[in-house]
């Protein structure tokens, strides 16, 4: 081992969104509440493109496609058609 080397090289990045909190470590999104890896682009249309200033950090700002709000809406339509609006009992399948 290199006597004169005595750290890694090892290094660690992190931002943070200043308006939504969200973070970037090393490079990677994460989600302000639970730290998961995210993507950008779900955050983009759930959150910047709606919400978004210019403080926002995220790359993926003013991208459209990803996750949305109406998509997700549009799924939840789409589950309560399938169960009858809670009269099939969904839950026990």
């Amino acid at each position: 081992m290199d006597s004169e080397k005595q750290f890694s090289d090892l290094s660690m990045s992190r931002e943070e969104c200043p308006k939504c909190g969200a973070t970037w470590i090393n490079g990677q999104h994460r989600w302000s509440g639970t730290g998961q890896l995210g993507n950008e682009k779900d955050l983009a249309g759930l959150v910047c493109n709606k919400l978004g200033d210019n403080n926002c950090i995220n790359p993926q700002k003013g991208v459209e496609g990803g996750d949305n709000w109406e998509k997700r809406m549009e799924d939840l339509e789409g589950f309560a058609e399938k169960y009858k609006n809670g009269e099939e009992k969904w839950w026990n399948k």
